[in-house]
């Protein structure tokens, strides 16, 4: 699979790390059920979705990549407007 950053053009997935949807945000950690929910309760999407990924392996920009998962069809790479600290990021 080939995803075309913005910045660096049309690159190997190789050089991306996949960090899941993009739509979930962290609630509290002190709201149990809702931290339960957030790290144990995914939709596992069959179809067209959102994912965040990290060009590691080039401009170290977070993407936002909508690709359907069935076929792996990438339709748009955006930069991630959102900035991740670096515990986010390993988490």
């Amino acid at each position: 699979m080939r995803i075309t950053c913005p910045y660096c053009g049309a690159r190997s997935s190789h050089e991306f790390a996949y960090h899941g949807d993009a739509a979930p945000r962290r609630p509290d950690p002190a709201d149990a059920d809702a931290f339960h929910a957030y790290v144990y309760e995914r939709d596992n999407v069959a179809g067209v979705m959102d994912e965040l990924w990290y060009h590691a392996g080039g401009c170290r920009r977070w993407l936002t990549v909508t690709r359907d998962t069935r076929t792996h069809a990438i339709t748009e790479v955006r930069f991630t407007a959102t900035r991740f600290t670096a515990t986010e990021a390993a988490e």
